[in-house]
């Protein structure tokens, strides 16, 4: 478990599952956590999300590719989203992280921000990452300012790679370095 300020980062378990088909089914929440991909994520039956987390929870050691956690909030308990590394590369010392908050009360109270910051924290500190990378579509301009505010930098645009609900957007790739972290 990571601790961060306002949340905990707790490995995904069975319990967890109900709540993760909830937020992927939830129409909104996943155009603004998948952009195009949404349409991967929602519709789903339950018992293919459970099968999805059983075999890639259960294929290899986790830390070797990557880890979702589930969030809590460290005053209520309450889970209200999620957040994840991914495609970590051992040579290069970097990874993909991604979040996603599914309860929107909890939406613009801080909890992004330090979910953040406690992911970073962990893989720049105990995992030794020298780069962190990212990825959002230009219409999410609520994790884009998230993004700046935690000191991403835009490092590419993928012009027109997005469409969601009918309309292009581009990709927005966003970096940081451990450097930039400690700074």
């Amino acid at each position: 478990m990571l601790k961060g300020n306002l949340v905990e980062l707790r490995p995904v378990s069975k319990d967890d599952l109900k709540h993760l088909f909830k937020w992927a089914n939830d129409e909104e929440i996943a155009n603004l956590a998948h952009g195009s991909d949404s349409a991967y994520q929602n519709n789903n039956p339950q018992e293919d999300l459970e099968a999805f987390y059983d075999k890639n929870l259960t294929a290899q050691p986790l830390w070797e590719s990557g880890r979702v956690f589930i969030v809590y909030t460290i005053s209520t308990g309450v889970p209200i989203g999620k957040c994840s590394y991914s495609n970590l590369n051992p040579v290069t010392r970097a990874a993909e992280i991604g979040l996603s908050i599914g309860e929107r009360e909890y939406w613009g109270h801080g909890y992004g921000r330090d979910i953040i910051q406690t992911l970073l924290k962990h893989l720049f500190h105990t995992l030794n990452l020298e780069r962190v990378q990212l990825d959002t579509w230009s219409g999410n301009t609520q994790a884009l300012r998230l993004y700046e505010k935690t000191g991403f930098q835009t490092e590419g645009r993928l012009r027109k790679n997005e469409y969601v609900e009918g309309t292009h957007y581009d990709t927005i790739l966003m970096g940081m370095l451990r450097s930039e972290f400690n700074a």
